[in-house]
């Protein structure tokens, strides 16, 4: 069969997915540091201040962090078909059809993929709207914690979480939902790498995916 080269990932989409995946990974080491200091209190009074690092870089990573949402957001109004939000949700019906594929597909009952589909699958397409919704909600609670008397941060932080003790419970909890989303996400692209030769990896770092020519 042969192949040819398809761009679809915009230069400003794999910035945005890089930021998003370092960043994720720095504020979870930084997080759990945070919440549960592993190293000897005694450190913190020399001139190491490991805490008082641990927290700025987590502040970094969550600018990066935030930096990377918007552009996002930003590509899902703004970018090219593959990149557009109405490209990632079972609102049409050949986006509902390939929704149940993709279902289907991954139960291992039913073989192949939409061979004209260059982007996501709506179900990765779908799961990665929910997880930016759920990254804005992450933000906000951020800055309502880091800004707990800045008006725009106390006033969305007490109407979405209420205290601050519930916006960091709910934080807590959001990075669990993103380091295990990253671990099923990192599975399900090897596992269509393998089995399709499209180069879903490579075309992170490209932009350039190998689709079969008609």
């Amino acid at each position: 069969m042969e192949y040819e080269k398809k761009k679809v990932w915009s230069i400003l989409l794999r910035l945005y997915h890089w930021a998003f995946a370092l960043s994720i990974v720095t504020l979870c080491i930084t997080g759990f540091y945070i919440h549960d200091p592993w190293t000897n209190s005694l450190t913190e009074g020399s001139a190491s201040f490991i805490m008082t690092w641990m927290r700025f870089v987590h502040f970094v990573a969550g600018y990066v962090f935030t930096a990377a949402v918007l552009a996002r957001i930003f590509l899902y109004l703004f970018g090219n078909k593959q990149e557009r939000i109405l490209e990632h949700l079972p609102v049409t019906p050949r986006n509902i059809k390939n929704f149940f594929n993709t279902i289907l597909r991954y139960s291992y009952i039913k073989g192949g993929h939409d061979a004209d589909r260059l982007g996501h699958n709506v179900l990765a397409g779908l799961t990665y709207v929910l997880i930016i919704i759920a990254a804005v909600f992450q933000l906000i609670g951020g800055f309502y914690l880091l800004f707990p008397e800045v008006p725009i941060w106390e006033q969305y932080g007490v109407l979405i979480f209420g205290s601050q003790q519930s916006a960091r419970y709910i934080h807590h909890l959001l990075m669990w939902l993103f380091m295990i989303f990253a671990l099923i996400h990192v599975y399900l692209v090897i596992w269509n790498d393998i089995r399709e030769p499209e180069g879903l990896v490579s075309a992170i770092f490209t932009g350039v995916k190998f689709h079969h020519k008609a």
